[in-house]
């Protein structure tokens, strides 16, 4: 089990660029494997989860190919069903994108259950009523999700409630299908417009994404053979947007979208950060002789906070003036990290979805583990402010979603090193 050894006390200065969006690059991914030809996607993070799809395309008789610039060039033709038997997919969860590729392509789709970080109960429950509103009928059994129909039918659907996951997955399966299909109380995140511009530079007919209302008129090809190129990845940039804070240093995040950082950027304004934003870069300072002040956020859907974003924000209150008030709003049990903070000198209380937060402790450094991806993100920037040595155990799940994060840190003057084990 990996670690990362990271000694705290160095303010980090200098330029960071983003990678591409990993949530937009695994929907993406997968839809590609709805094309009747071959597609090339720039920008494709190259980080576990990523790569481990990409495996599994493989699996299926995809010929995918990642080229020295870091770009995926996909053939999807060679897939000729719509069972996916490589036990991987148990351990992403975007692996269910899958289900509406197939389901859309072939009129039939399984899978293992799909997997991903553990931080509550994340059912399927919206995405297989929206398969079913479009005809297709589903079995569980064997630890196993099949979905399949005669005839597949555009269909208007109400998502019970905003689902990020089953905003794309119906999406991708209604792209080819007759008729049109109209997603009501969609998700609007911008990896699920990027997902849909995707799909619209391949052929496919897709209005509204980015609102809350997705109209998919289906055609019958998606011709492909063009080039498409991944939008930034806005939980990253908003780690190191955070770390830069934390660090009370003054860090350029470059190769971003400034629209999709406003949330955190009003709140570290609010808290006497300078944010200052550019074409497609912000940087992040604090002014001299500044005192971060508490604050009070509650995740929601975008456009709101991002539910990502409150780990690493956590612990940048904890260094914060005063008392700060977090509510979690998106998932049931995000928390898990809170108890390692607590090990390192943090003063937080949990009252169900609320964490009242008591800034202005330093926190040491201790042994600690990477709960999930964005815990373990956490864990770090807790690190890099800590008195002495921090060590994060179990660090594969942060390099599920984060490239080069070691490389990028220690090139802004952290003082971090990866250990195997």
């Amino acid at each position: 089990m990996a670690s990362y050894m990271i000694r705290g006390g160095n303010r980090l200065v200098g330029d960071v660029t983003i990678s591409g969006s990993k949530n937009a690059a695994l929907g993406i991914i997968a839809a590609s494997m709805l094309l009747d030809g071959p597609c090339k996607i720039d920008h494709a993070p190259n980080v576990d989860d990523i790569n481990m799809l990409v495996e599994i395309c493989r699996s299926m008789g995809a010929q995918i190919r990642r080229e020295a610039d870091g770009a995926l060039e996909i053939d999807p033709r060679f897939v000729t069903n719509g069972e996916t038997i490589d036990e991987r997919s148990r351990n992403i969860r975007g692996s269910y994108y899958l289900l509406g590729a197939m389901l859309g392509r072939f009129n039939y789709a399984s899978i293992y259950m799909p997997g991903g970080c553990n931080f509550g109960p994340r059912p399927i429950d919206l995405h297989v009523k929206g398969f079913e509103a479009l005809g297709a009928t589903t079995v569980f059994e064997h630890g196993r999700i099949t979905v399949s129909s005669e005839k597949m039918q555009g269909e208007h659907i109400f998502l019970d409630t905003v689902s990020v996951g089953a905003t794309i997955n119906i999406m991708i399966a209604a792209a080819k299908i007759e008729g049109v299909t109209v997603i009501e109380n969609a998700a609007r995140e911008p990896h699920i417009v990027d997902v849909a511009n995707f799909l619209n530079t391949m052929g496919a007919n897709i209005r509204g994404a980015g609102t809350d209302v997705i109209r998919i008129t289906g055609v019958p090809v998606l011709p492909g053979n063009v080039s498409y190129s991944i939008i930034p990845d806005q939980i990253e940039a908003g780690t190191y947007m955070l770390a830069a804070a934390l660090t009370r240093g003054d860090v350029t995040v470059r190769n971003i979208i400034p629209k999709h950082m406003e949330p955190l950027s009003a709140k570290l304004e609010e808290m006497g950060a300078r944010v200052v934003s550019g074409d497609d870069s912000i940087r992040v300072f604090i002014p001299e002789d500044t005192v971060l002040q508490a604050t009070s956020f509650r995740t929601m859907p975008y456009p709101g906070f991002p539910t990502d974003l409150q780990p690493p924000t956590t612990v940048l209150l904890c260094t914060a003036q005063g008392s700060s008030k977090m509510t979690e709003n998106v998932w049931d049990n995000r928390f898990q990290y809170i108890d390692d903070l607590k090990t390192m000198g943090a003063d937080i209380m949990i009252a169900g979805r609320l964490a009242l937060i008591e800034g202005g402790n330093p926190l040491t450094g201790a042994k600690v583990f990477a709960r999930d991806l964005r815990a373990g993100a956490a864990m770090v920037l807790a690190g890099l402010v800590a008195e002495g040595t921090t060590e994060v155990n179990d660090v594969s799940k942060i390099e599920r979603g984060y490239e080069s994060f070691v490389k990028k840190l220690q090139d802004l003057g952290a003082d971090i090193t990866r250990i195997d084990s």
